[in-house]
Order: C-alpha cells, then sequence, then structure tokens
C-alpha cells in the first residue's frame, strides 16, 4: 500500500470526504476492472455498464459511510459488496417490468449479470449467497469480494486477515455450497 493510500485511509477515518474521494479515484481501475468482469457478456443498449456500476457503487459507498476502510484490500471488499447490491437492484427492477422466465442449471462461473434474460441468474445467486452468508459469514465475504469485486485471493486474504491458502479453500468450499444450494432449491436444467 502507497503512503499516499495510508494517509487517504487515516483521512477517511477521520471523517474527511474528500480522502474518501482521492481514495475512490486511486481504487477507480480497480473497480472499473471488477466491474467489466461482471458485465462482460452484456448486451448493447443495456442501461448498466461498467462506468455506471461503478459509479453507483461510489453512490452507495459514500451513503454508507460508516464503514471506515483501514486498508486498500479493505475499500475493495467495501466496493464489492457495494457491486453487488448495485446488480442485484438492476436486476431485480428489470424482473419487476417482466415477470416469469424459465429456470436455468447455473455455476457460479456461469452466471450473466447484465443481460435481462439472464437476470434469475443473478437473483437465485444472491438468495443462495444470502443463505451460504448465513451459515458461513467468512465463505459468504469470499464470494462477494472474489464474484461481485473482482479481488484477487491476496487481496482477499489482506481484507479478511486469512491466509491466502485458506481463502483458495474457502472459495473452492463457497462454490461447492452455493452450486448445490441453488440445485436443491429449484435451479434446475432447461
Amino acid at each position: 500500500m502507497s503512503r499516499d493510500t495510508t494517509t487517504l485511509l487515516q483521512a477517511v477515518r477521520a471523517g474527511d470526504r474528500d480522502a474518501f474521494d482521492a481514495l475512490f479515484v486511486l481504487a477507480y481501475e480497480d473497480l472499473r476492472r471488477a466491474a467489466h468482469q461482471r458485465l462482460a457478456r452484456h448486451r448493447p443498449g443495456e442501461t448498466l455498464n461498467t462506468s455506471v456500476l461503478v459509479h453507483e457503487a461510489y453512490v452507495r459507498l459514500v451513503d454508507g459511510a460508516k464503514a471506515e476502510p483501514v486498508d486498500r484490500a479493505h475499500f475493495l471488499a467495501l466496493a464489492s459488496r457495494a457491486m453487488r447490491f448495485v446488480l442485484i437492484d438492476h436486476v431485480r427492477s428489470g424482473a419487476a417490468q417482466k415477470r416469469g422466465g424459465g429456470q436455468f442449471n447455473i455455476s457460479l462461473d456461469d452466471v450473466q449479470v447484465a443481460a435481462p434474460e439472464n437476470s434469475p441468474d443473478l437473483l437465485a445467486l444472491n438468495q443462495a449467497l444470502d443463505n451460504l452468508s448465513e451459515y458461513s459469514p467468512r465463505l459468504g465475504r469470499v464470494v462477494e469480494y472474489r464474484f461481485f469485486g473482482g479481488l484477487t485471493y491476496e487481496e482477499i486474504a489482506a481484507a479478511t486477515g486469512a491466509s491466502v491458502p485458506t481463502v483458495k479453500r474457502d472459495w473452492v468450499r463457497a462454490r461447492a455450497w452455493l452450486f448445490d444450494a441453488m440445485q436443491t432449491d429449484g435451479v434446475t436444467s432447461n
């Protein structure tokens, strides 16, 4: 972590809004990368794009600025959570306009988040992730940080205080748990 980031984090914890904005600017490219990964399969004309996702996450971070990031990884973890909820809200608003649809056999790697016809994928994942988080908050955070935030194993380890091997094992366990949960909760093959 650079000295500038450390100084900004200290200022953010002291309540400096300008420091939060500057910290966001420093993390902007990482956030865009994560958003792009999640929206890689989006369709032209879709209202949610990489920039919109990152900016909506920023608004949520500012509005919920009660959390005080302790380091860069923790800040990215907070942003991951914000992006998750932006995506879920986007899918839900589209689903509210268009009820119905089939069920899908999905894996965590194949969930598409931007195309309206795939909104059941993300909603099913979100429900399964909520259930996983009740079962194991640590596993839930790993999925949230890795899938929604695009954090590396090393960044997740820094944010959670776990070792990199533990994070890797947690990722494997969480994926298996989610796959099983999504299969048994009615998400079936076409």
